[in-house]
């Protein structure tokens, strides 16, 4: 066997860079994606995950999708717990319902979720993907113009920050950071950081005659 295709020496993909590269991609996905423990304990949370909560990646790590989601069956709950107990694997699908913040509107969709691993005698890891059965409508007021961690990225680009920069502030990676820019794109129907800042200003997002700029008192 190729020794690269079997993770020797010449293997681009052994130990950290691998993880490098896993952590890279899963950043990059748009889908709402977190890797947990089978007790449900989020090990690692992509930028759509944490954007449904309003929140920086690492901040749901620790955190249980018990706590974070609410099913609409506990049948489909049991029915997972049930199967990872007697070591089968396959897709299982758990509908949900959570808050996007403290007071935002209630959503639902569905998680599917994957138990990963090679079958052993121990618990694999869950891998659970999201599916949002509706998108919220573009918010009128300011202060569900844009969700918190969005915010402090806009007053930082405001303040002409680099991409780099507002990420090492916030605990985001560069893709991380573009996911939220892109993201506020598409929701406001506007192109570019200057377009992107203007518009935060417009909408009242950002506190006017501040500087440096910060997030208006209504928006967070």
């Amino acid at each position: 066997m190729d020794e690269t295709m079997a993770g020797g020496p010449a293997g681009p993909y052994e130990g950290g860079s691998w993880h490098n590269h896993f952590l890279i991609l899963l950043d990059r996905i748009p889908v709402p994606v977190a890797v947990c423990t089978a007790h449900g304990e989020v090990l690692i949370a992509n930028p759509a995950m944490a954007a449904e909560w309003g929140a920086a990646p690492g901040r749901l790590r620790g955190r249980n999708l018990l706590d974070l989601f609410r099913p609409r069956s506990q049948a489909q709950v049991d029915r997972l717990v049930d199967a990872l107990r007697q070591g089968r694997r396959s897709r299982y699908p758990v509908g949900v319902r959570w808050r996007v913040g403290a007071v935002g509107a209630e959503r639902e969709g569905e998680l599917t979720v994957d138990p990963v691993g090679d079958p052993s005698e121990h618990l694999p890891a869950l891998l659970a993907l999201l599916r949002v059965h509706d998108d919220p409508p573009a918010p009128a007021p300011a202060r569900a113009a844009a969700n918190p961690v969005e915010t402090r990225i806009l007053a930082l680009a405001a303040s002409g920050a680099t991409t780099a920069a507002i990420g090492s502030r916030l605990g985001l990676t560069v893709d991380g950071v573009n996911y939220h820019l892109t993201r506020l794109s598409r929701r406001w129907r506007v192109q570019g950081r200057a377009a992107l800042v203007a518009k935060a200003y417009v909408l009242g997002v950002l506190a006017p005659g501040v500087w440096p700029p910060a997030p208006a008192a209504n928006a967070e």
